[in-house]
């Protein structure tokens, strides 16, 4: 039998981490996290990263191992991910347990990443003033003109990622979307994927009641702490955002809550329409857990 490394994925909150642990444990396999937000350092409240007691329980890896200044991308966790899964299986594993909702870094792990075209750096620093300047909203109408795949694909909250797919169709004239060829890289181990679902309902009042509980564990400090940093790709991320905008005098406490779990649920609605495309995936109903 073929090495086997299992993938848990699925929305935000439907309850990945304590699926994956117990996978883990029955078949003897470390946690290795996809989650391209927990594997960085002090981010561990708004990221929803495992607690101690999850953490104590099985090893994990790529949990909090990342400065929160360094540019950590999905062509990075491709190459460290399959060094360590390629060591974990030398040293006598037969099956791994992967576990996260990052879709891009799942997808550089299991496909690698597709081959796109450098731009100039000039056009990117006008991008990047623009969004300062502007807004994502403008940059993402102008990418919904050019590249409305991209568009729809997109977190539009997230600036790197709407400036990147803008510069590569602005500067190739071509939609950004049309460079993902998957030509597939091929693995030396077999890839499952578990895919973990619950009704929506369920879903969003596990998504408002997280958000909550953040609140209470005190996510508002862990965001103050990051304000300094507030620019950096890393903490273009939901809970965060809303947050400095808080802080800017823009939006009282209760509203702000009220926009991260908006724009939670939204998040985790992109992450579903992202996957429902591949067949590949098994789905575990999980609401009755």
């Amino acid at each position: 039998m073929p090495k086997t490394l299992e993938i848990i994925l699925g929305p935000t909150a439907v309850g990945k981490t304590g699926y994956a642990i117990a996978r883990a444990l029955e078949v003897g396999s470390p946690v290795i996290s996809c989650d391209s937000r927990q594997i960085y350092q002090g981010l561990t409240i708004g990221t929803a990263a495992p607690s101690k007691e999850e953490l104590a329980a099985v090893q994990h890896y790529f949990i909090g191992t990342v400065p929160i200044t360094r540019n950590y991308t999905a062509g990075i966790y491709e190459v460290e991910a399959l060094e360590l899964v390629n060591r974990l299986f030398a040293e006598g594993h037969e099956h791994l347990v992967m576990c996260g909702g990052s879709m891009l870094y799942i997808d550089a792990f299991c496909y690698g990443l597709d081959d796109f075209p450098e731009v100039p750096l000039q056009l990117r620093r006008h991008l990047m003033d623009c969004l300062q300047s502007e807004g994502v909203e403008v940059l993402a109408q102008q990418l919904k003109e050019l590249d409305p795949v991209s568009y729809e694909e997109l977190d539009m909250n997230n600036g790197q990622r709407v400036v990147r797919a803008l510069e590569v169709s602005m500067y190739t004239g071509q939609p950004f979307s049309s460079f993902k060829t998957r030509s597939f890289k091929q693995r030396d181990f077999k890839i499952v994927k578990t895919g973990l679902e619950r009704p929506r309902e369920q879903l969003y009042e596990r998504i408002n009641a997280r958000v909550e509980q953040m609140v209470a564990e005190g996510l508002e400090g862990e965001a103050r702490a990051m304000l300094p940093y507030r620019d950096l790709p890393a903490l273009q991320t939901v809970g965060y955002r809303e947050f400095f905008e808080y802080f800017d005098g823009q939006y009282d406490l209760e509203t702000t809550v009220r926009h991260i779990q908006a724009n939670t649920r939204h998040y985790a609605k992109r992450q579903l329409t992202w996957w429902r495309r591949d067949s590949d995936i098994r789905w575990v109903d999980v609401s009755s857990k």
